[in-house]
């Protein structure tokens, strides 16, 4: 007897429809085979399921059976197939009503890797199956319970979580009734633990470096900070989610199908509303902050999308890692090409760079005695390169406090009045994109704005035009250099509430562009 279930595989981040056929009662040797481009983990799913169904009182076929994965020309990766392949053998095997399997399981999709005692263990890429089902018309999913609370995010889709292989099939035969989960009550619609809190408030001195953060958030702009060790570069940066605006359901269902396929969406940490914060280790490889894979999927610029990707000491990077980020800078995305086929990864994400000015960090520093030579500081610095640094927004420098800064008790300016600053400019941001029809999908904030619209919306006078042609010509900047110091001009103006760039947000603009020359040429 042949049954059916439905499923799905991950390409990327997305879902797509696959077809778990198993066929029972062949003449032969009691063995079972799989077909349709499996991996080993698929493959290992047959003695996984055998032990699941013995262990849960059912009966292995004790004849030839072939599973097919349709369609073929899709490799199959993981253990997500394994609750489709126990029902399948179930029904092949008459152990379910015919009736019963075909007339409940056309209408879900269905994914779970099962203990060898029947229990199911979540799956990465409930998200992505959910949206699948919504796309492809069906009623539903059947899921894990962890992998369930991600996919009840996704609307007018029944989604019904099952601990256990003998759950499914009672579920199946009418013998249990499970109510859909409420995405109103998802741990993923909850806000961050207050207790992890951490605040701008703790943050002392720094004024100049505050500002150019508030600036970079209210705008969505890359940003380079500049300092000798303990000056607060990397405590700063841990704050800035803090004062970023939250994301909006359709923002954060992207952010979520990027770690649900990354399988880090069952992570404690992980299951709130808010934007991501990646910080990778410098020894981290081209495929690691980029994706991909034999089967590509997301990597760390993915997983900061519509977050923050923090990359401390930035020189200690490899120079081949940190040229990889140039695409996804400029573009919002990244395609990656693998044999296996060519999948596009979103990446709309706020980059945050900190160095030292020198390798020992001390170099300007009035308080300690540089150890650098020269050769020595051209080739630390020479390891981020000039289109890449062109790619960076606002470069600050970051000095080393004073002891009156460290023993003073008063506190800073709190993440929440900073917040109500960035989010007022986000507003004006979004009804200034939200009336312009032609804008692009990602144009959310300041950073993101198009060629046209950057003629648009950052119109500056004559005068203004001379003082912007002036400081390129001395710092000798390029032309990508030229939009960004419009654009954080721009940013600069609708956190002053000014319907238009006056000079004095120019300046300001070009001043955070000074380091590009002096740090690097």
């Amino acid at each position: 007897m042949l049954a059916t279930i439905q499923s799905g595989a991950l390409l990327g981040i997305d879902a797509h429809s696959v077809q778990v056929e198993v066929n029972a009662g062949e003449h032969g040797d009691p063995k079972v085979f799989m077909v349709g481009l499996p991996d080993s983990a698929v493959k290992e799913s047959i003695d996984r399921v055998r032990s699941a169904l013995s262990n849960t009182g059912f009966k292995n076929p004790e004849t030839r059976t072939t599973i097919n994965l349709a369609p073929g020309d899709i490799r199959k990766e993981g253990p997500m197939y394994d609750l489709p392949i126990a029902l399948g053998m179930l029904g092949a095997t008459r152990q379910i009503g015919d009736e019963k399997l075909a007339g409940f399981l056309d209408q879900y999709i269905i994914a779970g890797e099962l203990s060898l005692s029947g229990g199911l263990r979540p799956i990465r890429g409930g998200l992505a199956l959910a949206m699948l089902a919504r796309q492809t018309g069906k009623r539903g999913v059947i899921l894990p319970p962890e992998s369930a609370d991600e996919a009840a995010l996704v609307e007018d889709v029944e989604v019904i979580p099952v601990r256990s292989l003998d759950e499914a099939v009672r579920l199946i035969e009418g013998e249990l009734s499970v109510q859909p989960l409420d995405s109103k009550q998802s741990p993923f619609r909850q806000p961050p633990d207050a207790a992890h809190w951490i605040d701008f408030s703790e943050v002392k001195g720094q004024h100049t470096v505050r500002r150019a953060v508030e600036i970079a958030v209210a705008g969505g702009h890359n940003l380079l900070l500049v300092g000798p060790p303990g000056s607060g570069k990397s405590m700063i940066a841990k704050r800035i989610p803090t004062i970023m605006p939250e994301p909006t359901l359709d923002e954060y269902l992207e952010i979520l199908a990027v770690q649900s396929a990354a399988g880090v969406s069952f992570k404690d940490e992980n299951r709130c509303f808010a934007r991501p914060f990646r910080s990778p280790h410098h020894t981290i490889s081209d495929v690691g902050l980029i994706g991909g894979g034999a089967n590509p999927g997301p990597g760390e610029i993915s997983l900061a999308h519509h977050g923050v990707l923090f990359l401390d000491e930035m020189p200690e990077f490899k120079r081949s890692t940190l040229e990889v980020l140039r695409q996804p800078l400029e573009d919002g995305d990244v395609t990656i090409s693998r044999s296996a086929g060519k999948v596009t990864l979103p990446a709309a994400l706020m980059l945050v760079a900190a160095m030292n000015p020198c390798p020992c960090g001390y170099l300007g520093d009035n308080r300690h005695e540089c150890r650098c030579n020269p050769t020595t500081i051209q080739r630390y610095r020479s390891r981020i390169s000039g289109p890449l640094l062109d790619r960076i927004d606002l470069h600050v420098e970051a000095p080393a406090l004073t002891f009156e800064e460290l023993r003073s008790a008063e506190k800073g300016e709190s993440s929440a009045v900073m917040r109500e600053r960035v989010m007022e400019a986000r507003g004006v941001q979004g009804r200034r994109f939200l009336s312009d029809k032609n804008g692009s999908r990602l144009t959310a904030c300041n950073a993101r704005m198009s060629h046209r619209q950057i003629r648009q919306h950052c119109a500056i006078n004559r005068e203004q035009g001379d003082l912007l042609q002036q400081a390129m010509e001395e710092l000798k900047l390029s032309a990508r250099a030229y939009d960004r110091i419009l654009k954080v001009a721009r940013t600069i103006a609708d956190l002053s509430g000014a319907a238009s760039i006056e000079t004095v947000h120019l300046l300001e603009a070009i001043q955070y562009r000074s380091l590009d020359r002096r740090l690097f040429y």
